[in-house]
């Protein structure tokens, strides 16, 4: 059962707000204030906080300061409650690390949502310290297909396969990177997924036993291997350890889609802006958070990525710089603060 601390001095609110969260099956620990808030937080380290702005002793922006200093605190999510809406207080939130804000009074419908989003996005960013086993066995069983023979070296632009081509190979990144893109009918590119050296490209469409339902872009020298499909497919039958290991991953991508699809359809354009960002980084071979992270794709490809024209990228690019979220340099844009970017509600 998850855990949320909510801290909130309004007795009714706090009392009320505790109810529905606890018949929605969450854990839930309660404080009147800041101080108190934080105490029970290092005390028992709950999934999320709900905390209100306006409160004696430590305030809402006290309780992010905290959180944020402290390596035990820093990682929880935390969702603000204001009375207020002005533009000031949202920013000064999203500066300080608010994860999300709710303006009260908050209907339940919405106040669950975003704890639901919440809760999700935290565990999309966690820098992974080992292989899953799940993920080994899927890793090990299909690079014994591998034929060093059976690969090319395809160069900047080159496309790998398009989208309707028939689905006769599984593809193996052994060093480059490349992007998938998929069209509109107008002929508008958007990027669903951007691939480098140890990924797999092709299976989902081998398994569903369909054309290959995007095109694949080379977006540097890459030296990619393939395994035919007959191969590709035995394997599949006969090891069931693979099997269920390719199932977990196909699970975990298929939410990581939705999630991405239901962020073009409603987010703002700040936040589309800031999610193909993060998309970008939790690409990269190793994402520390603590270091900076070139961008290495154009301009229209991350805006691609965004569903937006280039022209809003750079304008919004331009208002990150201006926060200290991301940094110009030599033209490529360098993400400075992805755990700020992260939290971005607006």
């Amino acid at each position: 059962m998850q855990k949320i601390l909510l801290i909130e001095d309004d007795e009714q609110l706090r009392r009320n707000t505790a109810e529905i969260l606890e018949l929605s099956a969450y854990e839930v620990l309660t404080a009147e204030n800041g101080k108190i808030g934080v105490e029970k937080a290092l005390a028992s380290k709950p999934d999320l906080v709900i905390c209100d702005i306006m409160m004696p002793i430590l305030d809402g922006y006290g309780v992010l300061k905290v959180f944020s200093k402290n390596p035990h605190l820093s990682t929880i999510p935390i969702i603000l409650l204001t009375a207020k809406s002005e533009r000031s207080d949202i920013r000064k939130g999203m500066e300080l690390g608010a994860d999300d804000y709710l303006t009260k009074p908050f209907d339940e419908l919405e106040l669950l949502s975003a704890i639901e989003t919440r809760l999700h996005k935290s565990t999309l960013f966690v820098p992974q310290t080992s292989t899953p086993p799940l993920e080994t066995h899927w890793q090990t069983g299909l690079e014994s297909l591998l034929d060093p023979k059976k690969g090319h070296i395809f160069k900047k632009k080159a496309i790998l396969y398009t989208e309707g081509d028939d689905a006769t190979r599984l593809y193996y990144i052994k060093q480059g990177k490349v992007k998938a893109v998929r069209q509109n009918n107008e002929g508008k590119e958007l990027i669903t997924g951007l691939y480098q050296t140890g990924d797999w490209l092709g299976y989902t469409a081998l398994l569903q036993q369909v054309d290959y339902q995007e095109t694949i872009v080379v977006l540097e020298e890459s030296h990619i291997l393939h395994v035919p499909k007959e191969a590709f497919m035995g394997m599949i039958e006969q090891n069931a350890t693979v099997a269920s290991s390719l199932l977990a991953m196909l699970a975990k991508q298929i939410l990581n889609k939705e999630q991405q699809l239901l962020g073009l359809a409603y987010n703002s354009l700040r936040k589309r802006v800031a999610d193909a960002l993060v998309l970008y980084a939790q690409s990269m071979p190793t994402h520390d958070s603590q270091q900076p992270i070139t961008v290495q794709i154009s301009r229209e490809d991350l805006a691609s990525m965004a569903g937006t024209a280039t022209e809003s990228l750079i304008r919004t690019l331009s208002d990150f710089r201006q926060e200290g979220l991301v940094d110009i340099v030599q033209g490529k844009v360098v993400i400075t603060q992805i755990e700020k970017i992260i939290s971005l509600k607006y």
